[in-house]
């Protein structure tokens, strides 16, 4: 049975034409997707994934905050279960493959067990994720982030987007809204495969990246509290501009995140003037802002540099500024088992690796609150996503779901 299990491999053209069928819900003309949370494009998609796994013999459940499990049952139902998923959602302009080839590539694991009639010892599980990317309600991976028990279900159900929609709404309207409670069960352990994101592995020539942890991450909303007044009449001297001082922070802040550390990030992704009109300067100004750091002393020198800019900046302009932390996820290391089974796997089908720290947040991050958990990337084109553009090579793609297929098996037993 070894042997045999050495040769297994997945149908990579059944996972590239899931993900191109996938990738036709919430289509756009640039040739990416646009199927943001809980959208009726999000349950579309939703619908086909359950389709797919019905198809396979799966048995689905749908707990509490519309995170969705597709089980393959193990010979022994009293063992832990191993998990794989990511998300279905995308961003307002997003690709093909970011989270979405989680899903499938786990989908496709147990298509390929299923196929060659290969029992495991532990039931397999695949997870879809609510809401991960965190375009349409913030904060991000709030569905794994409510299953670990890092916030509430109170909390995610009343999270909303910009018109007011909550999710505890939007999961009814669609109908996701689960019975099962969202809280973890025994796992034994948890992967996530998943386009890198990022150059290093293309510019490197590997085929997988053994992701050994994720950066930290905190979300702001920076808020600069002006006075409005005509645009002609109020001379310069005499006004209390908020974006003059968004300007002034957001160079100082820029500057200090480039001299502290090459690992430091900073994104202002999203800025409101209100009342929005051209001819008068703002009342208001409010900033979303993303800090990260692999360290966590690197994490909390540019939290407390904002502060302090924001503070000094407030004195010299006039301008009040009100700095709220949105959300904070600290820098994670994964499980060394996990990783070192994702290792083994890579190295015994011949696929060129090396160890990488993810940039991007996932669900992986939540998972490993609770379970065991390591994560799988493989190259995209240029290190290009959340953009319409985002490309992946198929043999990449193929690639990464056998190392999941095989990192699965090593942790979950198989019948001999």
């Amino acid at each position: 049975m070894k042997n045999t299990l050495g040769a297994l491999r997945i149908d990579g053209a059944r996972l590239w034409a899931r993900l191109m069928e996938m990738a036709r819900i919430g289509a756009t003309a640039a040739g990416g997707c646009n199927r943001q949370a809980l959208t009726d494009e999000d349950r579309q998609g939703r619908d086909l994934f359950i389709r797919w796994c019905r198809e396979i013999g799966c048995e689905i459940r749908i707990d509490a905050m519309g995170n969705i499990f597709a089980r393959r049952a193990g010979v022994k139902p009293t063992l832990p279960a191993v998990i794989t998923g990511s998300h279905l959602d995308t961003q307002p302009t997003g690709g093909k493959f970011d989270g979405v080839y989680g899903v499938l590539a786990g989908l496709e694991v147990l298509h390929t067990l299923h196929q060659h009639k290969v029992q495991t010892e532990a039931a397999l599980e695949v997870v879809v994720w609510t809401n991960e990317e965190g375009a349409r309600f913030s904060p991000a991976m709030i569905g794994s982030g409510v299953w670990s028990g890092a916030f509430s279900l109170e909390y995610g159900h009343n999270c909303t987007d910009k018109a007011g929609f909550t999710i505890g709404e939007e999961l009814e309207r669609i109908g996701y809204a689960g019975t099962v409670a969202a809280s973890p069960m025994p796992i034994a352990a948890a992967f996530e495969v998943h386009i890198e994101q990022g150059p290093i592995l293309e510019a490197e020539g590997k085929v997988i990246g053994v992701v050994t942890g994720v950066q930290g991450i905190r979300w702001y909303d920076v808020i600069f509290h002006g006075e409005p007044c005509h645009a002609g009449p109020t001379p310069m001297r005499d006004r209390r501009d908020p974006v003059q001082a968004l300007m002034y922070l957001c160079e100082r802040l820029y500057g200090e995140v480039k001299a502290y550390s090459e690992e430091a990030r900073i994104t202002c992704g999203d800025l409101r003037a209100e009342p929005g009109s051209r001819n008068t300067v703002p009342e208001k100004v409010v900033l979303a802002l993303d800090l990260r750091h692999p360290q966590s002393q690197g994490l909390e020198h540019l939290h407390r540099s904002l502060y302090r800019l924001a503070k000094q900046i407030q004195k010299t302009t006039g301008v009040t500024i009100d700095v709220r932390e949105e959300w904070h996820s600290p820098p994670v290391k994964f499980n060394p088992h996990c990783i070192a089974a994702v290792a083994s796997a890579a190295a015994e089908l011949g696929y060129s690796h090396r160890e990488i720290v993810s940039g991007a947040g996932h669900d992986s991050v939540y998972v490993s609150r609770v379970a065991p958990a390591s994560m799988i990337f493989v190259p995209c084109a240029g290190g290009l996503s959340h953009n319409e553009a985002e490309s992946a090579e198929s043999v990449h793609l193929e690639a990464g779901a056998n190392v999941l297929l095989h990192a699965m098996l090593e942790r979950a037993g198989v019948v001999s």
